[in-house]
């Protein structure tokens, strides 16, 4: 089992700056990749961003150049730095973990609001 607890979340203008932390705890050696992901209400969950143990990132078409995926595996932690954040970004973020053998985890989701 890996628990997963996101922080940073909140409202800000567009144009502004938001840095989201998740901290994974319990079977943390098990996890392989960890990213955010993003949904707003009648919609589906959509991609963000990804990050491998070793570093790798994928990022969404519509985040790249803005969004920075981060990781302390030291830490067990996962970080998006979201810059020149637009109201389109406005969903609850989702922070998630993979395993070894393919299992998924969730965090209960953090409100990101983009507005004037």
């Amino acid at each position: 089992q890996v628990q997963l607890v996101e922080s940073g979340g909140g409202l800000v203008q567009p144009g502004g700056s938001l840095r989201l932390s998740c901290a994974a705890s319990g079977s943390t050696s098990s996890v392989t990749a960890m990213g955010w992901y993003r949904q707003v209400p009648g919609k589906l969950r959509d991609l963000v961003a990804t990050i491998s143990r070793r570093g790798t990132t994928n990022y969404a078409d519509s985040v790249k150049g803005r969004f920075t995926i981060s990781r302390d595996n030291a830490e067990d932690k996962v970080y998006l730095q979201m810059d020149s954040l637009k109201p389109e970004d406005t969903a609850v973020y989702y922070c998630m973990s993979m395993t070894l053998s393919g299992r998924t985890y969730w965090g209960q989701g953090t409100q990101v609001t983009v507005s004037s």
